[in-house]
């Protein structure tokens, strides 16, 4: 058996789970000797067509289970499978099983809770075919590698045999001027997602209209897609990785709406990671990681009703200094605990130790 690493990642470098939480630590990973290969799971195609028309195409789907499938057998030549989060959605781990059965060692990672989209599924029928998949993946595991607690708990109650907290983390060397000169003229509230997480930003659509009252406050979406907010001046760009930290360094205040929900409590806080990175000011609601990330009244606010939001929005519209206080306390954090200088050792560590196992 070949001492090689197999990345069988969920995305390309499109899907941002796949790109922080495996793709950009490859640097890192080749420099400290270790050889590895990469083979996602959906291409750039499948989000185009997910995002743009709702449903992707049979034969496209079919494909990319074939293409998954020879990558599995594959990866039995190797001793060290990392896996993020599954290798097949909505079907048996038998593939899990079948790796382990070979003699490879695995890690399955973890940014998001997607057990839930088991456990709490509309269907009667996945809830009891696929309800214990992730349980019984995580029990298995070498090693399982989480984003937050509430993803380490669930491990931990699945049986998992070692868990390791790694959050989802940027890296600064492509956020190297970050914003410190806040303007009164302009006040751009920022968000940045998919097409997916648009329907957070519906909670808080009385607070932004209320802000857009004033002729000089926008609100910039990045990656949203088509989206209507009633009385919210919408300035939608499209995501680039090109071009993404350049969009987020024109916002004064990065948003995180969130609902305090069992799904969004596995969420990572990647969003507020971005624009702290990014020198900014954050608002976030009090659910899940967001409340470890922000400092309330230090790098940001933590709110939850619309009052409350308004009530942060307006704070930072009135004050230039505040924003620039704040956002230089939000890059601190990232510098310190949520870059991959500080979690890319740790990483390379857990891999070379299974390697050499």
């Amino acid at each position: 058996m070949k001492e090689k690493i197999f990345f069988l990642t969920k995305y390309d470098r499109n899907g941002a789970s796949s790109r922080y939480r495996s793709l950009q630590y490859l640097p890192m990973i080749g420099k400290s000797g270790l050889e590895y290969e990469i083979s996602p799971l959906f291409s750039e195609r499948y989000l185009i067509e997910k995002y743009k028309n709702g449903i992707t195409p049979f034969l496209l789907v079919f494909g990319l289970f074939i293409r998954r499938l020879l990558a599995i057998f594959r990866a039995l030549s190797h001793s060290v499978v990392v896996i993020e989060y599954e290798l097949i959605p909505f079907f048996p781990a038998i593939f899990e099983w079948l790796l382990q059965y070979k003699g490879c060692k695995l890690i399955i990672d973890y940014d998001d809770a997607i057990f839930h989209r088991y456990d709490a599924h509309k269907s009667f029928l996945i809830r009891i075919l696929f309800k214990n998949k992730i349980r019984s993946v995580m029990r298995s595991a070498n090693i399982v590698i989480v984003g937050n607690k509430y993803l380490a708990n669930y491990a931990h109650s699945a049986g998992s045999k070692q868990v390791e907290l790694i959050p989802t983390v940027v890296d600064l060397s492509k956020y190297p001027v970050f914003k410190s000169n806040f303007q009164s003229n302009v006040f751009n509230i920022g968000w940045i997602g998919s097409p997916s997480t648009t329907k957070y930003l519906y909670s808080i659509a009385p607070a932004l209209a209320h802000m857009c009252q004033n002729d000089n406050v926008i609100v910039t979406l990045i990656g949203a897609g088509s989206i209507e907010l009633p009385g919210v001046s919408l300035k939608i760009l499209p995501w680039s990785e090109e071009i993404e930290v350049e969009c987020l360094s024109s916002f004064d205040v990065g948003i995180m709406p969130l609902p305090d929900e069992p799904w969004a409590r596995g969420k990572c806080g990647f969003k507020l990671i971005q624009y702290m990175a990014s020198g900014l000011p954050v608002i976030a609601s009090s659910v899940g990681v967001n409340k470890e990330i922000v400092d309330d009244g230090v790098n940001g606010f933590l709110s939850d009703s619309n009052e409350q939001w308004v009530e942060a929005l307006e704070r930072l519209y009135r004050n230039v200094d505040m924003r620039a206080k704040m956002g230089g306390g939000g890059r601190k954090l990232i510098e310190n605990k949520y870059c991959i200088n500080v979690t890319g050792d740790k990483l390379v560590r857990l891999l070379t130790g299974l390697v050499k196992d």
